[in-house]
């Protein structure tokens, strides 16, 4: 039997042009419940009153721990490869938009 590795290495992934093109979030919401994990992907521009949602992922516990461990994976060998990713300062009192989203860094 092929392990995990190996499925996903032969896993053919069939893809949309307009899917392909992504959505851009720099905001996300997380909630759940016991039998799911919502993810609320948001934009949030400067000058806006609020975010707009343009994704929702919903998964169960199970698949959101494994998809939080790749991401970790991932994350860890980006910045093997490119170096650390620091962190925004953040904004003073009550405001939670990042400084350099801002463009104001």
């Amino acid at each position: 039997m092929a392990n995990n590795k190996e499925q996903q290495q032969n896993l053919k992934l069939n893809i949309t042009p307009d899917v392909a093109q992504g959505t851009y979030s720099n905001l996300v919401i997380i909630s759940h419940t016991p039998a799911e994990v919502v993810m609320d992907f948001a934009q949030m521009l400067p000058g806006s009153d609020g975010a707009q949602v343009r994704q929702r992922i919903i998964m169960n516990p199970i698949h959101a721990k494994r998809t939080l461990a790749a991401l970790t994976d991932n994350i860890r060998k980006y910045e093997q490869q490119f170096g650390t990713i620091e962190e925004p300062k953040m904004m003073p009192a009550g405001d939670t938009v990042p400084y350099d989203i801002l463009g104001k860094a």
